[in-house]
């Protein structure tokens, strides 16, 4: 009987084990999946917070990286070499006078924690210049103008070259070919102070170049004539301010100040702006923001010609010279 009753026994475990086993097969196939979700969770976190800290971190580097530059036009040129990797800090905003511009005190804090700042001549910079040096001794200042021949400018708003007494135009980034130039100085200049990034800096440049000179060819096809050579067309136009000689060199025009010596011309002046206008058969008269246009309105109502704005210092600075250069063609037709 104790026989019989073993072997039941023994039945009843065995079906026992075989029904659970199933069972805990199952329950440890749930674990090892929760498992996988688990471990495969924590991996894309720690992905995650990886990517953001590596982000951040190089938001961090290029808030570190200050430079400072004095208009607009120089903050487009360095951005493009410079891409992201660096803060630009403007010191003449959109709409103020470089001649005349003071610095706030936001700026000179700005200035305070740069590393480098690339000069362009305009006037504010001969007075500012050592002030700001003596605010942040350890910035580094590049003079864009290096390697770049400038010429007088027959206006009150001018510069002096260091050790030369010319009076010099500054407004040599209104030039195409000068402004490959300047491009190079900005590369030396960043590649010096931020030697860790210079290949990225030299792919830029090599890209921004490539557009410089191809923007180049665009406008010598709009107003350089169909003569036998660069510069035949000798064509004129009338400014206001004297900002575009570079520009009317590069591409043989020629252009005709309205202001005398800085000032509003006198009632006789603008007499001989008329006399000027009709012989050269002027159709054009370029204003900027940053100046009166009350005499050239005046010139403009007496002889038929037609005023246009056209800003130096624009921040899209391809786009500005090519709007003006069609604006200037149009009126020729």
């Amino acid at each position: 009987m104790k026989s019989v009753t073993n072997v039941g026994m023994g039945i009843c475990c065995n079906f026992v084990a075989i029904t659970i086993r199933p069972r805990v097969r199952i329950m440890n196939s749930s674990r090892s999946r929760v498992r996988v979700h688990k471990t495969f969770a924590t991996i894309l976190l720690l992905f995650l917070g990886l990517f953001f800290i590596v982000v951040a971190g190089r938001a961090r580097a290029s808030e570190t990286r200050n430079v400072i530059v004095s208009i607009l036009p120089q903050k487009y040129f360095v951005e493009q070499i410079a891409g992201n990797r660096v803060h630009v800090t403007v010191m003449v905003p959109p709409g103020a006078n470089p001649a005349t511009y003071e610095p706030k005190p936001s700026q000179m804090k700005a200035l305070s924690e740069a590393q480098l700042y690339f000069s362009v001549g305009v006037p504010f910079e001969k007075t500012w210049l050592p002030r700001f040096r003596s605010v942040n001794p350890k910035m580094a200042v590049v003079d864009t103008r290096q390697g770049i021949e400038l010429y007088p400018i027959s206006s009150k708003d001018r510069t002096f070259l260091p050790g030369k007494g010319k009076l010099l135009d500054p407004h040599i980034w209104l030039s195409p070919p000068l402004v490959l130039i300047q491009a190079r100085n900005i590369l030396q200049g960043l590649s010096c102070q931020y030697p860790e990034l210079t290949q990225s800096f030299r792919a830029n440049f090599h890209s921004f170049a490539n557009r410089v000179i191809a923007l180049d060819i665009r406008l010598m096809n709009l107003l350089v004539g169909r003569g036998n050579g660069a510069g035949c067309s000798n064509r004129a136009f009338m400014v206001f301010h004297p900002s575009w000689g570079y520009f009317a060199r590069a591409y043989g025009l020629r252009q005709i100040p309205v202001e005398q010596e800085g000032k509003e011309p006198k009632p006789s002046q603008l007499v001989d702006l008329m006399k000027s206008i009709k012989k050269l058969g002027i159709k054009v008269i370029l204003v900027q923001p940053q100046f009166s246009t009350k005499a050239a309105q005046i010139l403009a109502e007496s002889t038929g010609a037609r005023l246009v704005v056209a800003d130096p210092l624009a921040y899209q600075w391809d786009r500005n010279l090519l709007e003006v250069a069609k604006k200037l063609r149009e009126n020729w037709k």
